[in-house]
């Protein structure tokens, strides 16, 4: 589970960063630097130097402008973007477009072509515009960047094998056979032995291997591939980089005025498009991280569009590469454990000492080891996930058109081609409508799938000609009904019933000014499904109607729900469930599990019972949660197990009121067997006995101490059936090996918030979970399990 402290706000940022006006000026803050941030600079430095050098030799361009721009994203967007862990730099999706831009203008104008691009991003930022990028098709951008990795992957090959690669795809392609036929055996034992250890070394087994995995595999497999190229004596070429008194600046853009703008204008959409999804991205990796929490809190787009910007005008003017926020760099930032600008800041700083003192140890690197090193990149962007992503929503012609025009027309033709068959699939959903009519046992059943709108009117009409006086069922799924459809449908209704016959209109849109119901007032529930929860009653209240609530309610879900849950339903009916999380928590009726969690069907094992108790193992004859939990870790192969406690918890009042009494075999007060409940509560006297030692500081909500005893024995207790778990034969051997963990969580009722579990052991703090805002363009998964995308994203959303 992740764990988040909580963000300062906009207004209180706002508020700390400036002074009453008549109060004296502050002292300037001194650059503070955390050792989290030292060690994650040094990692992302590792992994960018090699990358830096492979994508300038990917482009074309002078390999030391690879170094300029990699310095100049860490040092200027790192210090101006509005994404604090975001790390730019020279990034592969911008390889397509920089190489074409060398091949048609040259270096210098290429330089200049990214200066104006950069005082683009800077236009675009200051009109405060950069949200609406994020609404440009998920399929279109997955679509552009397995185009754009495809493209990179086809043309490093002909150095892999020793030659030199082609101006476009097409062109790769056609000249692969030849280049297979003249292959140096030297360039492609390089590439091999550099892949080769690029996909094992993040394999290595056992506790060397989690130690060795700390090194990046990227500077491993390129210092294998130089080592072995260097001691074997190959004669291969290598990185080249001459005086920087030699380096070429950017000139002034020589070429027609239109191809200029459209590379203007393909520059800035991929670097912008590239950096904020690129820093969306990273905010939730920060949320879903455990660990130290940023200081600087959730992106500011504007203000990263801004710096990306600068970056990119730096960077052209001192004849670097293109500048944008890269993934694999921001990823190591996050997961090394940065927390604030100041590790993408000293990466770049490392980078320019890079440039200046080990410029003798960098061309000694072979170019085929780095070609190899992106190609495998190249790969990675055709992304198998993103494929099933685009599968599942039905946007493949998307995704596909995006991609393939990328590699065969380029850029800015590949992602006005992905638009274009994105706004025709949607036109396409919108006006698609499948009407079928059939006759069983006497009664007509017309079924109306898609959206019913005027162009599906003579079709609705010609189902609806049944023989008057018959019994009709009408059911309409669809999320929308123009008034010409409207209008038809009533009229005929209004007809029908006329001639003698019935009209059940049922579905989705079913409203009620087309159908009113035969109940009277009040007893028909208004509300919609799937809405933000609310406690509310629906129906009526009278003595007679209240047995039949919870089938009032089977209704509501059988008529409104269950059409979009059918499917996803359907799915996990054929494959079976594949819970990632067995989440254990109590019985309360106030704690809905699905709520909180924002889960779905297929998402969470849950195990509730009162008080969220495990039994140690053996003691008691009641297996019910160890046999549950043994299924969930042995069976299902659940990667998590959290203990979910919340306040107000009856079970641990009880526990206070009845103290110790619970350890004797008879109540106290009577002397009578303990009830059922009372012998099931003794599992409970382990967390009342930890409560009251005075020896060890309990458990606390982050930032206060516990409101009253009863809450503290409730956070207490989740703490202590942990450690139950952990007794357990199937946890322990699951957590020896490294496949299973363990997270506590309190959620408090009256407030709806959920703390997490934090904090080395003896000092257990809960940290209250901080909500996120997501962007709709990206259209993320709402759960917390990795099986209901579909559910979540299709179901919540509607």
């Amino acid at each position: 589970m992740p764990a988040c402290v909580p963000a300062h706000t906009a207004k209180s940022a706002r508020t700390e960063r400036s002074h009453p006006p008549h109060s004296p000026p502050r002292r300037p803050r001194r650059l503070r630097l955390a050792g989290a941030d030292l060690s994650a600079s040094v990692a992302v430095f590792l992994i960018a130097l090699p990358l830096s050098l492979g994508i300038a030799l990917a482009t074309g361009a002078p390999l030391r402008a690879g170094l300029v721009a990699a310095a100049v994203g860490g040092l200027v967007a790192g210090r101006l973007g509005g994404s604090p862990l975001q790390v730019s730099g020279p990034a592969a999706g911008l390889t397509v477009v920089t190489a074409d831009l060398i091949q048609r203008y040259g270096w210098r104008t290429t330089c200049a072509v990214t200066v104006l691009a950069g005082l683009a991003q800077l236009a675009l930022g200051c009109l405060r515009v950069a949200r609406g990028a994020l609404a440009v098709s998920p399929a279109v951008v997955h679509g552009m960047l397995a185009g754009i990795g495809v493209t990179i992957a086809v043309a490093q090959v002909h150095i892999v094998l020793g030659g030199s690669p082609q101006s476009s795809v097409l062109d790769n392609l056609r000249a692969l056979p030849a280049q297979l036929t003249g292959l140096d055996p030297a360039a492609l034992a390089v590439s091999a032995l550099t892949l080769a250890v690029l996909l094992t070394w993040p394999r290595l087994p056992g506790r060397a291997g989690r130690l060795l995995g700390r090194v990046p595999a990227a500077l491993v497999a390129v210092a294998a591939g130089t080592a072995v190229a260097s001691l074997t004596g190959l004669v291969l070429p290598r990185v080249d980089l001459p005086s920087w008194r030699s380096h070429a600046l950017a000139g002034l853009p020589q070429g027609p005025v239109l191809g200029l703008v459209a590379a203007v204008l393909g520059t800035t959409l991929v670097c912008s498009v590239q950096s904020l999804l690129g820093a969306v991205a990273v905010d939730k990796l920060v949320a879903g991280r455990a660990g130290p929490a940023t200081r600087a809190g959730r992106s500011d787009l504007d203000r990263e569009l801004l710096g990306q910007g600068a970056a990119n005008v730096v960077s052209g003017a001192l004849g670097g590469l293109p500048v944008a926020g890269v993934a694999v760099r921001s990823t190591a930032n996050v997961r090394a454990g940065a927390v604030s600008r100041n590790s993408t800041m000293l990466h770049g700083v490392l980078v320019v000492i890079a440039a200046l003192l080990m410029v003798p140890v960098l061309e000694f690197v072979p170019l085929a080891s780095l070609a190899a090193l992106v190609m495998a990149v190249g790969i990675q962007m055709v992304s198998p996930h993103h494929i099933r992503t685009v599968t599942r929503h039905q946007e493949v012609p998307v995704y596909a058109a995006t991609a393939l025009g990328m590699a065969a027309l380029g850029v800015l033709q590949g992602v006005a081609l992905g638009i274009a068959v994105a706004v025709a699939v949607a036109l396409r959903r919108l006006t698609r409508t499948r009407i079928t009519h059939e006759e069983r046992k006497g009664v007509h059943h017309v079924h109306v799938r898609g959206q019913l709108t005027f162009l599906a009117v003579p079709r609705l009409s010609r189902a609806l000609h049944v023989p008057p006086g018959a019994a009709v069922v009408v059911r309409l799924d669809g999320s929308f009904m123009d008034h010409a459809a409207y209008e038809a449908l009533q009229d005929w209704q209004r007809t029908h019933t006329a001639q003698g016959g019935s009209v059940e209109l049922t579905g989705r849109r079913a409203g009620v000014r087309i159908a009113e119901p035969a109940a009277p007032d009040g007893a028909r529930c208004r509300c919609r499904p799937w809405t933000p929860w609310r406690n509310h009653q629906c129906g009526s209240t009278a003595p007679g109607d209240r047995g039949h609530r919870l089938a009032h309610g089977i209704r509501a879900f059988q008529h409104s729900t269950a059409p979009r849950v059918r499917e996803e339903l359907a799915r996990l009916a054929r494959e079976g469930q594949r819970p990632s999380q067995l989440f254990l928590t109590c019985a309360d009726s106030r704690l809905v599990t699905s709520m909180i969690t924002s889960s779905g069907p297929g998402d969470l094992f849950v195990v509730r019972n009162v008080g969220n108790l495990v039994p140690p193992p053996g003691q008691g004859d009641d297996d019910s949660v160890a046999a549950a939990v043994e299924y969930a870790v042995d069976v299902l192969g659940v990667r998590s197990i959290t203990v979910c406690g919340h306040s107000g918890c009856g079970a641990m009042q009880a526990l206070l009121a009845s103290g110790p009494d619970f350890a004797s075999g008879t109540d106290a007060g009577s002397g009578h067997t303990r009830t059922p409940l009372g012998r099931w509560l003794r599992h409970g006297l382990p967390s009342l006995e930890r409560m009251a030692d005075d020896g060890r500081p309990g458990p606390r909500p982050a930032g206060r101490p516990p409101a009253d005893a009863v809450e503290r024995l409730c956070l207490t207790n989740v703490v202590q059936q942990l450690e139950h778990l952990r007794a357990h034969d199937s946890v322990a051997r699951a957590l020896r090996e490294g496949t299973l963990e363990l997270h506590g969580m309190y959620f408090h009722v009256g407030e709806a918030e959920a703390y997490l579990l934090t904090g080395a052991d003896g000092e257990e703090t809960f940290t209250r979970v901080e909500a996120t805002e997501t962007p709709q363009a990206t259209a993320p998964s709402l759960t917390l399990g990795d099986t209901s995308g579909t559910l979540s994203e299709k179901t919540f959303q509607e």
